[in-house]
């Protein structure tokens, strides 16, 4: 199935596409007492700023990221290399992540859902794919 479904994967960065606003939009809830925190920059090998550039640009091609003139926060870029030795970009969202309203309707757990679902054969959903097809 997978392979007969291939097109519909997104294998590189210039295969990843926006959603539309009218599909899907998120927001963040943040608590407006507390002010906006510009953290500044961590220090990067050379090394480090190369693949975070490379990085960066790929996102940029792809259309996935765009670039602001200002923003009321700002997180810093954390490489964590992996044992494998490839780098693993990151951003530091500490102070965002301390500022967030709690979702009174988080996503349950996977574990969850699947101990729910698991004493019955078959399990689907309905999804109305004309819906979403009108607005890719």
């Amino acid at each position: 199935m997978l392979k007969e479904f291939k097109d519909v994967f997104a294998w590189t960065y210039k295969d990843l596409k926006r959603i539309p606003p009218k599909l899907a939009q998120h927001r963040i809830e943040l608590d407006t007492t507390i002010p906006p925190v510009h953290r500044a920059r961590y220090r990067l090998s050379l090394n480090y700023v190369i693949v975070v550039k490379q990085n960066i640009d790929k996102l940029f091609v792809a259309k996935f990221i765009e670039s602001i003139k200002e923003t009321t926060w700002l997180s810093p870029i954390v490489v964590v290399p992996w044992k494998n030795g490839k780098l693993k970009i990151c951003i530091d969202f500490k102070t965002l992540n301390a500022t967030t309203n709690m979702d009174p309707y988080p996503l349950p757990f996977t574990c969850e859902m699947l101990n729910t679902i698991i004493r019955y054969e078959t399990f689907f959903f309905w999804l109305d794919i004309q819906d979403i097809i009108k607005y890719v």
